[in-house]
């Protein structure tokens, strides 16, 4: 495999996908949102549905170059392969004990999450990216596709009351939601208690959207010129879109809870449109004095996009810390900072985005000041 340099385009995308997810995970209050900032209720989609699987696209391009890059000094595809399981060993590791803090409560602990789900992903997709050609990768991809629609449409599961039945997708009525009752009852998603949107089952689509980065890498590594790649990106995920939009209409709908494949398709199309963007102005305009331009106002997702998994972490942290932590009048320590923004008056939703805002700032002047000093955090 071709080695691939580093993108600039890639850390920018990073950054982007990193500080939509600080914005969303910590609204002033989960009760007063706009619209967009917060998942659909079930079938459909809003911004915030794009966050997750940006996060694993780019996961599997990253793994792609990484590859290339690893290949070159240590040809030795079972200390790789065992370099890739290490860090997703580390990520469900560091998901298990988010979900554990504050409490502590073992006989409760959610064991899916984000974090469980990227390490999963990566341990899945280690193999397939060292020992299969593309091809094959398009094959799985495709394959897991089609299997897991046969196994929500075609495989009967019993509802509450033991009548058996088959092919609905409401909550906590498909096969995926079943499975995990029984094998991971009591420690689901708090939320809704019989299933979860980080499910078993639903792995298997969310590695097909690793799988598509995987493929990304592959072609971006491609001695190409820059300009074409980007328009390649346009087409890819035009096409993607339209796949979407078929799937929805003939099979599953769009649904990020299930991640159906009209939402692999839906989520990668926006993914590499949106990449596209960001590969063009920073990697392939022709003008060189344009091209620094646009690297500079994209250097706060940059710097952010090199330590986006310990933002990730240490936001979440942080947020638990807020909500966990008192003051003298019993008010959490986020209650004490929101209440002064809803003081002014202003509509809950936007004080709500505000106290968002802020949050998302102050881990942009950590990951700024992280830089600066060449602190890059690797799992």
């Amino acid at each position: 495999m071709r080695a691939a340099p580093r993108l600039l385009s890639l850390d920018a995308f990073r950054g982007f996908t990193i500080a939509a997810m600080l914005l969303v995970n910590n609204p002033g209050s989960w009760s007063a949102m706009y619209a967009p900032l917060g998942h659909a209720e079930w079938h459909g989609w809003t911004f915030t549905d794009w966050v997750f699987p940006f996060f694993v696209l780019i996961s599997g391009i990253s793994m792609s170059f990484s590859l290339a890059r690893r290949r070159q000094a240590l040809d030795d595809r079972r200390a790789l392969l065992l370099q890739f399981w290490r860090r997703g060993a580390t990520l469900v590791a560091l998901g298990l004990l988010l979900n554990l803090i504050p409490s502590f409560d073992w006989a409760h602990l959610r064991i899916p999450g984000v974090l469980q789900r990227l390490g999963l992903l990566a341990m899945l997709a280690a193999p397939l990216a060292l020992y299969a050609s593309w091809r094959a990768q398009l094959g799985w991809m495709l394959g897991l596709l089609v299997g897991y629609t046969v196994l929500q449409l075609c495989v009967p599961v019993p509802d509450a009351q033991g009548r058996w039945h088959w092919g609905s997708l409401q909550p906590g009525e498909d096969v995926g939601a079943w499975l995990d009752r029984q094998l991971l009852g009591g420690h689901l998603w708090a939320k809704s208690r019989n299933w979860d949107p980080e499910g078993l089952l639903s792995t298997l689509p969310a590695l097909a959207s690793q799988i598509a980065g995987l493929l990304t890498g592959r072609w971006l590594a491609q001695p190409r010129d820059p300009g074409e790649k980007s328009m390649w990106l346009v087409l890819a995920g035009l096409a993607c879109l339209w796949v979407a939009e078929l799937l929805h209409a003939w099979s599953m709908p769009i649904n990020k809870s299930l991640w159906t494949p009209a939402y692999v398709f839906m989520s990668t199309g926006w993914g590499l449109l949106l990449f596209a963007v960001f590969h063009w102005l920073l990697d392939a305009v022709p003008l060189p004095l344009l091209r620094a331009r646009c690297a500079r106002l994209a250097r706060p997702l940059v710097q952010m996009g090199m330590n986006a998994l310990f933002l990730f972490v240490v936001s979440g942290l942080v947020a638990k810390l807020l909500g966990a932590a008192r003051l003298a009048d019993g008010r959490s320590w986020k209650q004490g900072l929101v209440d002064p923004i809803q003081s002014l008056g202003l509509d809950p939703r936007l004080a709500s985005l505000l106290y968002a805002l802020g949050f998302l700032l102050c881990f942009w002047l950590l990951a700024r000041a992280m830089w600066r000093r060449g602190w890059f955090v690797k799992v």
